[in-house]
This record gives C-alpha cells, structure tokens and sequence, in this order.
C-alpha cells in the first residue's frame, strides 16, 4: 500500500516542499561556490519556480509551467560556466536541507535521485 504513496506525500507534502525550498535556498545564497548564478535572479519567484518544479517532481501536484531544464540553465552553463562542481554543490545542499527536516535517510536519498536524474539537461549534455 505505501508503494502508492507518492515521495511528495511522505515527505508532508506542500507544507513539506515549501519549507525545504526555503532552507535551501538559504543555503544555496550563502554558498560562495554558487550564489553568483543567482546574482540577476528574483528569489521569491524563483523559490515559486521550484516549489512547483519539485511538487511535480516528487509526484504531487502538476502546477509547473517552467522552461524545462535544459533551456532554463543554457545561459548558466554558456556565460557562467555551470558545470559539475556547481550542480553537486547543489546536491549538497539539497541533502543537508532533507537531514536539517529530518528527512529519513531512504526518502532523501529518492529525492537525490530524482534531482540527479536531471544533471544531464541542467548542464546541457
């Protein structure tokens, strides 16, 4: 029965997403490895932007009406040189903000992957 039960479900759902996006991009805007790709960007519509990206992500509601990745980070990976040590920054930062919300180890590390799964169109490859 709990295999029914989508990751956005057992994470807490909305309360849960919006919560772990605002920690994290705390943290991601005091990381000196990334917050210049950042540096042009209105963070409440970003921090929107993601909410919804991840809601749909993780298998909860399909509000997202984003760029797709690929299209969304071109100009990052062409004029700031986003590459693999920024995204696994990224990664980083995701996962500490799941352990700071006490996130079990299983779900965060599900979320990990489906974050991962997006590597490739992120920096363009």
């Amino acid at each position: 029965m709990s295999a029914a039960i989508s990751l956005y479900e057992q994470l807490g759902g909305e309360a849960a997403v919006n919560a772990a996006v605002d920690i994290f991009y705390r943290k991601v805007l005091s990381d000196h490895r990334i917050n210049r790709f950042f540096d042009n960007t209105d963070i409440d519509k970003q921090a929107a932007k993601q909410k919804a990206f991840l809601t749909m992500a993780f298998g909860g509601p399909n509000h997202y009406n984003g760029a797709d990745m690929r299209r969304a980070h071109a100009h990052l990976v062409e004029k700031l040189g986003l590459d693999d040590t920024h995204f696994d920054a990224v990664m980083e930062h995701l996962g500490s903000t799941l352990r700071e919300l006490n996130v079990p180890a299983d779900l965060i590390a599900r979320a990990a992957a489906i974050a991962e799964s997006t590597r490739s169109d992120v920096l363009n490859r």
